[in-house]
């Protein structure tokens, strides 16, 4: 059974079927398939880290964009400026770690996101980042992907993905 949760034009979530402790999960977020690359996610750990995502949000620790007068996409590629090289310091590293979101291993390790907080909404940057990909994908390289939902929604949408994934364990998987 398949169950889709939110809209894909926005964000949304599909899981599918399951292969013992893995489960298709396939995310959308600005009308682009996220999961493209691997949609084979080990749940347990995938479930874990969404409810991490979720009471992060929850919390009100998200932060706001952090550069003043720039896009949310301009933000996102400030923050990439100096990522993963020799000269990014540690601060940096930190610095933009409080903006990175949807950190939920190999299944969406091929983009690299971002969280905004803008009043009630989250502004989440998106930019696919492995060459395989890019070489599959041209019209992707350099593309900054915005998606904005109510962080109210966003919330909803990762807890009930959680349940369906507590389910689809109950239902005899791992």
């Amino acid at each position: 059974m398949t169950t889709i949760l939110g809209d894909k034009h926005t964000f949304a979530i599909e899981v599918g079927e399951w292969d013992h402790e893995l489960c298709r999960v396939d995310i959308w977020a600005a009308g682009i398939w996220l999961t493209c690359d691997d949609n084979m996610a080990f749940a347990r750990q995938f479930r874990r880290d969404v409810l991490d995502t979720a009471a992060w949000l929850r919390s009100g620790m998200a932060s706001a964009l952090p550069f003043d007068g720039l896009s949310p996409q301009a933000a996102h590629r400030r923050l990439m400026l100096r990522a993963g090289t020799d000269d990014e310091s540690e601060a940096d590293f930190e610095f933009r770690s409080r903006f990175r979101v949807m950190n939920w291993g190999p299944t969406t390790d091929n983009v690299t996101a971002h969280h905004f907080q803008d009043q009630d909404s989250s502004l989440i940057t998106l930019q696919f980042r492995r060459d395989e990909h890019l070489l599959k994908h041209p019209e992707h390289a350099g593309e900054v992907f915005l998606a904005k939902i109510s962080t109210e929604e966003f919330v909803g949408i990762l807890h009930d993905l959680v349940a369906v994934l507590d389910n689809g364990q109950s239902q005899g998987r791992p």
